[in-house]
């Protein structure tokens, strides 16, 4: 049986492939990455804000993710009724210049 504490993460699995797939990012990056999206099993809000205009989008960036001016960010939906999290997207973000 599930632990009622943690969250249902949704579709993560397919943007973190599509993210590898596209972006060709080192080993190292994926790790850290794929470890970042762990941790919303446990809480989903820790480090990312709330998107204003949109029901219930969450985004942030992921910490130490920033290589060649560029960091990785994620934006996903949580429903907390449901206690379900679900990816909207995984995509480098560019540093302003």
């Amino acid at each position: 049986m599930p632990d009622p504490a943690l969250w249902v993460l949704r579709g993560f699995d397919m943007h973190l492939d599509l993210w590898i797939a596209t972006f060709k990012p080192d080993q190292d990056l994926i790790n850290l990455v794929t470890a970042w999206v762990l941790s919303r099993f446990e809480d989903p809000f820790q480090g990312v804000r709330r998107e204003d205009g949109f029901d219930n989008l969450w985004w942030g960036h992921v910490p130490l993710s920033l290589r060649d001016g560029t960091m990785v960010v994620c934006s996903y939906f949580v429903h907390e009724r449901d206690r379900v999290v679900a990816c909207n997207s995984i995509v480098p973000l560019s540093l302003p210049t």
